[in-house]
């Protein structure tokens, strides 16, 4: 019994030292600090697996990529839970393209075509490439179906091969070496 109530007087004495109020004035700064308007893309998490943005932006291979999802303001679109589906084309898929049709497309004033097009490559859920069979079509985020044909162990989307696949946290990513285009 004595201890029990060593104990309580010990913890009543933390108590209030510990809710004891400071004599001290808070100082007032001048300077403030601006307030950011940060997304899911502003976390930062070490221990997680990359999004989708993260994946791509590590990619030396989709530069070209990654600089239209900034210019069409998708980064926090696709950085969000998903799951989502994203055909990748690479550098080289944007280099077929007419001279001067990316650089076009990444101007503000053509933001909505850029994000049509972007939507174009992108699905709401994941599609892995063990579960695409030969003549699938699937709806895209902007309009326009995608069609699945398959040659052997080889996967296309549209016809343009899927070279390599690329699960993250919130989908999945397929590259591919062409620019998708509405049928």
């Amino acid at each position: 019994m004595k201890n029990s109530i060593k104990i309580l007087l010990l913890a009543c004495f933390f108590a209030t030292v510990g809710c004891k109020q400071s004599s001290e004035t808070p100082t007032e700064t001048t300077e403030s600090t601006p307030t950011q308007n940060v997304g899911q893309e502003g976390v930062k998490d070490e221990t997680s697996n990359p999004n989708i943005v993260q994946v791509a932006s590590e990619s030396k291979d989709h530069t070209t990529l990654v600089a239209a999802v900034k210019a069409a303001e998708l980064v926090t679109s696709l950085s969000n839970a998903g799951p989502f589906t994203v055909f990748a084309p690479t550098n080289a898929a944007f280099d077929k393209l007419p001279a001067g049709t990316v650089e076009g497309l990444l101007k503000p004033e053509k933001k909505t075509d850029l994000q049509n097009i972007l939507g174009y490559h992108t699905y709401v859920g994941v599609l892995k490439p063990e579960y695409m069979q030969d003549g699938q079509e699937f709806d895209m985020v902007y309009g326009g179906k995608v069609k699945i044909t398959k040659q052997g162990e080889k996967t296309f989307v549209n016809g343009s091969e899927i070279v390599a696949s690329i699960e993250t946290s919130n989908g999945i990513i397929h590259v591919i070496g062409d620019v998708l285009l509405p049928k």
